[in-house]
């Protein structure tokens, strides 16, 4: 049974501390598609004979969820004080659970800076459950080479599996909950059916092109569809070159307070959050 759109967002424009980006989520109707609690889509352009070390997004901290950056065009240096720093490209994906607390920064690559180009990335941001809010921080990354992939039959749509488990393919990424997260760019015509397990919510978002979805119609590039509950199967058409994201989890159904840059499940973990963060519990980067 194919899933029916409950309702279709599209990306609006916003600010982000002189940043402009794309947000499909959250809207002031709807607050989350648990467990997916932010989406924003942006093109970061950079002051020329800069380093790059003082541009893009500088270090903040999180604590609480999972901030997963994926990177349509472009090279984004991500940097943490728990030590890791790494630099993923065009098609790569970037995965940090905040867990207790860590301060991170994305930067551009260097190189990028010295090819004068700009990055263009979507930032999601996925709930952990209560149980896992307070663990070790971690951070996960998979470069492009080795994400597992499927092609459609006549093979016009290329489907990377970022994490879950689909057509007897296994994601690198090991998430903090039961999801599904799909990364698929079509060159041409072409329809591909995905299957999405059962009492997982549901969302699409449009990176490039237009879709059409089998029962709803035509999808233009920047819209977050949000599907209904029922039925477990949803048919993509590609007319033209595409990219989309299917993002699929259970639902964790559990309190949910944010405030900036953590979110717990408690006012009172809110003010124990901002008291570490300033005490330097969440660590301190230093950007070499």
């Amino acid at each position: 049974m194919n899933k029916k759109v409950r309702t279709l967002i599209p990306a609006f424009d916003i600010d982000m501390g002189g940043i402009p980006l794309k947000q499909a989520l959250p809207t002031n109707n709807l607050q989350q598609v648990d467990p997916f609690l932010l989406l924003h889509h942006g093109t970061l352009k950079y002051r020329k004979n800069a380093k790059a070390i003082h541009q893009g997004v500088g270090a903040h901290p999180h604590r609480g969820f999972t901030p997963v950056t994926f990177i349509i065009e472009g090279e984004i240096h991500h940097r943490d004080s728990r030590g890791n720093n790494q630099i993923a490209k065009k098609g790569e994906v970037q995965w940090m659970h905040a867990g207790s607390g860590i301060v991170h920064s994305e930067r551009p690559s260097q190189d990028l800076m010295d090819r004068n180009e700009s990055n263009e990335m979507i930032q999601l941001w996925v709930n952990s459950p209560a149980y896992k809010k307070m663990q070790e921080p971690s951070y996960q990354y998979v470069p492009e080479r080795d994400i597992p992939f499927f092609h459609s039959e006549n093979k016009n749509i290329c489907t990377k599996v970022i994490a879950g488990d689909y057509a007897s393919l296994k994601g690198k990424i090991v998430p903090e909950s039961e999801l599904l997260v799909l990364w698929s760019e079509a060159s041409g015509q072409e329809s591909q059916t995905f299957s999405v397990p059962k009492g997982f919510n549901t969302v699409i978002y449009t990176i490039k092109g237009n879709l059409k979805i089998n029962g709803f119609g035509l999808v233009e590039k920047e819209n977050l569809v949000v599907f209904e509950d029922e039925g477990e199967q949803i048919e993509i058409i590609a007319e033209e070159d595409a990219s989309f994201l299917v993002l699929s989890g259970e639902p964790l159904n559990e309190k949910m307070v944010q405030h900036g840059p953590f979110v717990m499940n408690s006012e009172t973990e809110i003010l124990e959050a901002m008291r570490d963060y300033q005490m330097g519990k969440m660590g301190i980067l230093i950007e070499e």
